[in-house]
């Protein structure tokens, strides 16, 4: 997967970004404060993660990891996408967020537009612990129990393996990793996928 590019900015938008990296273009997904730090025709290095779906592969882009850790772990939320964990980190840093949960502030939460307060009791139920007042994410989760299937099954279709190959390919990977005491959730895709692939194809 694609965690860090190193370009230069070549189109410039309120929420996204085209880097040009060796000649090919990336369409990146930002927030309104990395977008407006940001002069066309800049270099830039991006730290990113990338949602994997069915139909889609979408940048979304940092201007630190821990952001970007930041984003993936809101992610691990039960009903949070990318949309809204991107949303939050447009208006919360880090560190305001691992505050906000650790004193339970329902209401810092619910004034980030699309979470209300039922979503932010949820958001503080689920993340607990999970960050630090510095904002950096503990090591518990990179990718997240409720992330890690749905991602790795998404980049082995965009590979070419059909719904139910890709299945096969996750209980193969959940099997070798459990017989060696390793939980996926607390593993990068990139590591997940090279596990899947290493495995063969079903």
């Amino acid at each position: 997967m694609i965690a860090q590019l190193t370009g230069t900015v070549r189109s410039l938008a309120t929420d996204r970004i085209v880097l040009d990296v060796a000649g090919v273009g990336y369409l990146v997904h930002v927030t309104p404060t990395t977008s407006g730090s940001l002069t066309l025709g800049s270099s830039l290095t991006i730290f990113t993660s990338m949602v994997v779906r069915e139909d889609s592969m979408t940048l979304y882009g940092f201007s630190d990891d821990d952001s970007r850790d930041t984003f993936e772990l809101v992610q691990t939320v039960s009903g949070i996408g990318p949309r809204v964990a991107l949303s939050i980190l447009a208006h919360l840093s880090p560190e305001q967020l691992a505050r906000a949960i650790e004193s339970e502030s329902v209401e810092t939460l619910a004034t980030v537009p699309g979470i209300g307060k039922k979503g932010a009791s949820r958001i503080l139920l689920e993340l607990k612990g999970k960050l630090h007042h510095s904002g950096h994410v503990g090591k518990a989760s990179p990718v997240g129990a409720a992330l890690w299937r749905d991602q790795l099954s998404g980049a082995l279709i965009s590979l070419g393996y059909s719904a139910r190959e890709a299945d096969a390919a996750l209980t193969v990977v959940a099997i070798d990793y459990a017989n060696r005491g390793i939980d996926p959730a607390h593993c990068d895709l990139s590591e997940l996928l090279k596990a899947a692939l290493a495995g063969g194809r079903p």
